[in-house]
């Protein structure tokens, strides 16, 4: 599966409901990553609706990173973290969950499967 197919596909997982954001990345990385598919959604069980309940950083984001760590092996991943917050933001327009879904302001920056797939083209520089 190439990066946009595995974009298309966490984006999917998400707006049919049967990933929360965190999960729906690390899904569709499922296949290079050294955990069971239980661990995967387990280890992204607690983002739902980002960090703290809307609260910080979006859950997308939050697995783009946790991805990133797997791939650079955990060497590296900070200044790869740091690319990735970045592009997602260049996508996005914001990182935090509550100003993607626009809690204060009444607009929506971001509507969640395509955080989940921006996440994902995000890691791009990883992947390719």
């Amino acid at each position: 599966m190439n990066l946009e197919e595995r974009a298309q596909k966490a984006a999917e997982l998400k707006a049919t409901g049967q990933c929360n954001c965190t999960q729906s990345v690390l899904k569709v990385f499922e296949d290079t990553l050294p955990l069971s598919s239980d661990d995967l959604m387990k280890s992204g069980a607690g983002f739902a609706a980002g960090m703290g309940c809307m609260e910080a950083t979006c859950g997308a984001l939050i697995g783009a990173v946790m991805v990133a760590g797997f791939l650079t092996g955990g060497k590296g991943t900070p200044v790869a973290a740091k690319k990735i917050l970045s592009d997602f933001k260049e996508k996005c327009g914001a990182t935090l969950c509550r100003e993607l879904k626009g809690l204060s302001t009444g607009k929506v920056l971001c509507e969640c499967p395509d955080c989940c797939k921006n996440a994902v083209l995000s890691l791009k520089e990883l992947v390719d």
